[in-house]
């Protein structure tokens, strides 16, 4: 089970079968306490910490997220303290322990290059084995990431219940195959992508999370955007939340809202968030960009003034970075690629009152506590999942769109003794 991707490439249900039967032997007969993954979690975070995958999207986010850290307070919120070490809580007269599922499959979205692995993560916590689906774009990055995680795994905890394969959307048949071989599975991705994979045909045991497509946004009141001594602070904050993931995660703002109050200046505000993205920029330059990209940003600046005479644009003379600036409370479509739309409004409680189940993120930045806790209940209610402090957009817990990430991956046994 070292074939971690495409070592050889997987042509026939029958390999995907045969992979998912020994994946899951392994979950079976090897126990692995969380406490043993954590430490591997560990060294894997510092080995990823080389020149050649520093430009890699996300890959800061990734290290941060495999350090114990950041993951046991999630097992902790999730499964409480015995489970780190693989034991059983006390449950009144009875006692719980959690137990893998089997064999987990994922089907990870293809615009965000550390996905795959992050969501082979939840599942490896669990101590499932983890048939991976890597999008054909991602599987170089992905392999690169995965060796680093084979230099440290040198016992094979991990790596030996992990198994990689790649191949187009279109074979029907292998889709099928993988479906039918999991005990669970976890699905990301847009719309049409997701619809597609929960069509297959899982066991009917089979426990399914699905993260499907999201949109998120900034939102800033007049009192703390017109305070020059924090402003160009909080333009940082956000010039970060827009670079991480080149906008294409669900947590990326595309929108900005600006509460409008006496004495605010927009062009104050657009010139600390222009310095906030060039400096972004400087220390964190794009290696390279697709030529769609490019086009739609272009597109997306011409199509923005040209649709109100009072629109504005700020942006650099590459693609690099673009701020259009204008009024509304609705998010625009994205455009992604660092693009951020600045929208004036007169109060903010309208725009989240227009929020549905599509926004999954949204950053503040409010000087009163009491107008804050006002914001968040209502966004609740609109259905978004993470209200954050704008600048930590990116920074994951559990639970992830409303949802935990390890706890559906396992299965709970209640054991209720016989001597009682």
């Amino acid at each position: 089970m070292n074939e971690l991707i495409l070592n050889p490439a997987v042509h026939s249900p029958q390999e995907i079968m045969c992979a998912a039967r020994k994946l899951r032997e392994i979950a079976r007969e090897k126990e692995i306490a969380p406490q043993t993954v954590l430490e591997v979690f560990e060294q894997w975070a510092a080995a990823l910490d080389g020149r050649e995958l520093r430009e890699v999207p996300g890959l800061a986010f990734l290290r941060l997220w495999l350090r114990r850290g950041s993951l046991e307070p999630i097992l902790l919120r999730e499964l409480g303290p015995d489970f780190l070490n693989g034991g059983w809580r006390e449950d009144g007269s009875a006692r719980l322990r959690a137990f893998p599922l089997g064999v987990v499959g994922h089907w990870p979205a293809g615009n965000v290059e550390i996905q795959p692995v992050l969501s082979l993560t939840c599942a490896l916590l669990g101590g499932n084995g983890c048939l991976v689906r890597i999008p054909s774009g991602l599987a170089e990055i992905t392999q690169q990431i995965m060796e680093k995680l084979r230099e440290v795994d040198r016992s094979g905890l991990l790596t030996e219940r992990t198994f990689m394969v790649n191949f187009d959307h279109s074979r029907t048949d292998l889709q099928e195959a993988m479906a039918q071989a999991v005990d669970g599975a976890m699905i990301w991705g847009g719309a049409e992508a997701v619809s597609q994979v929960r069509k297959l045909p899982f066991p009917h045991w089979a426990r399914v999370a699905v993260f499907g497509p999201r949109i998120s946004a900034a939102a800033m009141d007049a009192e703390t955007w017109n305070d020059q001594a924090e402003r160009s602070s909080w333009c940082r904050r956000i010039a970060r939340d827009v670079w991480q993931f080149e906008q294409r995660a669900c947590s990326s703002p595309q929108a900005l809202f600006l509460e409008q109050g006496a004495g605010c200046d927009p062009d104050e505000f657009v010139d600390d968030l222009k310095q906030a993205l060039q400096e972004e920029n400087r220390v964190h330059p794009r290696g390279q960009i697709e030529p769609s990209l490019t086009s739609g940003i272009c597109l997306a600046r011409a199509l923005w003034l040209l649709e109100d005479g009072a629109n504005r644009a700020v942006f650099s003379t590459s693609p690099d970075w673009t701020i259009l600036l204008g009024r509304g409370t609705e998010i625009p479509k994205p455009t992604q690629g660092r693009t951020l739309s600045v929208l004036l409004v007169d109060d903010l409680s309208e725009v989240i009152s227009k929020f549905d189940g599509t926004v999954q993120t949204l950053g503040l930045a409010v000087k009163s506590a009491q107008r804050e806790e006002k914001f968040a209940q209502a966004a609740g209610r609109n259905g978004v999942d993470r209200v954050v402090k704008m600048g930590r957009m990116h920074l994951f817990s559990s639970p992830w769109d409303g949802v935990d990430l390890i706890r559906p991956m396992v299965r709970l046994v209640r054991h209720v003794r016989s001597q009682e």
